[in-house]
């Protein structure tokens, strides 16, 4: 694809804040099966399109909250669950097909804000080589009162990062992150090649699309 050189020019945009799992790093396929793992073990099977749909977006704190309510009883997250994530992505986790070609052909400036804690969007990032690109400019739940669907971590980039809310694009890839975007009253592009399909995250106006290399081109729409 040609770079979109005029991009900046003719852009509406002043700022693209990126979601990290799923948009940056191809890490919720991997995050679903470990979870649907981890589950049945614990006594409660759900299916990987059960978990992309009560939890895929939200922060580890909703996730483990529901399930010790499920469950009726405590669980020990970082033992449970927080070692066989690391354990997988540190064998299978790579980057989004294509998202490091759109990231070299974005001269927009960037950041990400993710459900994700710090410590978890550090590892993954790291290992993946992305860190570097958006070091100092990572937004976490953790930075916020509420996370996704609600738009506190995306309008708390936007602040930090210096930029209206309406100047803002942001790219997502659940339908609680969708949901967040818009509500934050930013324009959002919701990528529909992860676990999610587009006829979930064809929320209001967003912009749906299913090849991170196509994203340059779209956001110069």
């Amino acid at each position: 694809m040609t770079p979109p050189h005029n991009l900046v020019a003719m852009s509406p945009f002043d700022l693209v804040i990126f979601d990290c799992d799923g948009v940056l790093v191809d890490s919720e396929r991997l995050a679903v099966r470990t979870e649907a793992e981890v589950l049945t073990g614990l006594g409660w099977p759900l299916t990987e399109a059960d978990i992309v749909e009560r939890f895929v977006g939200r922060s580890a704190a909703y996730m483990h909250q529901e399930i010790e309510r499920q469950l009726g009883r405590n669980v020990d997250w970082d033992a449970e669950f927080e070692f066989q994530y690391r354990r997988v992505f540190e064998r299978e986790l790579a980057p989004v097909p294509g998202v490091i070609d759109a990231l070299d052909q974005i001269p927009i400036p960037n950041c990400v804000a993710s459900s994700g804690s710090h410590e978890r969007m550090r590892f993954t990032l790291g290992l993946t080589g992305l860190l570097d690109r958006f070091e100092g400019r990572i937004f976490s739940v953790d930075d916020v009162s509420q996370g996704k669907p609600a738009p506190d971590i995306f309008l708390h980039a936007a602040e930090k990062m210096g930029t209206p809310p309406d100047r803002c694009a942001v790219i997502e890839d659940s339908i609680s992150g969708v949901t967040a975007g818009l509500a934050a009253g930013m324009k959002v592009f919701a990528f529909a090649g992860g676990v999610t399909g587009s006829a979930q995250l064809s929320i209001d106006n967003a912009v749906i699309f299913e090849d991170m290399r196509d994203l340059p081109a779209v956001l110069a729409i």
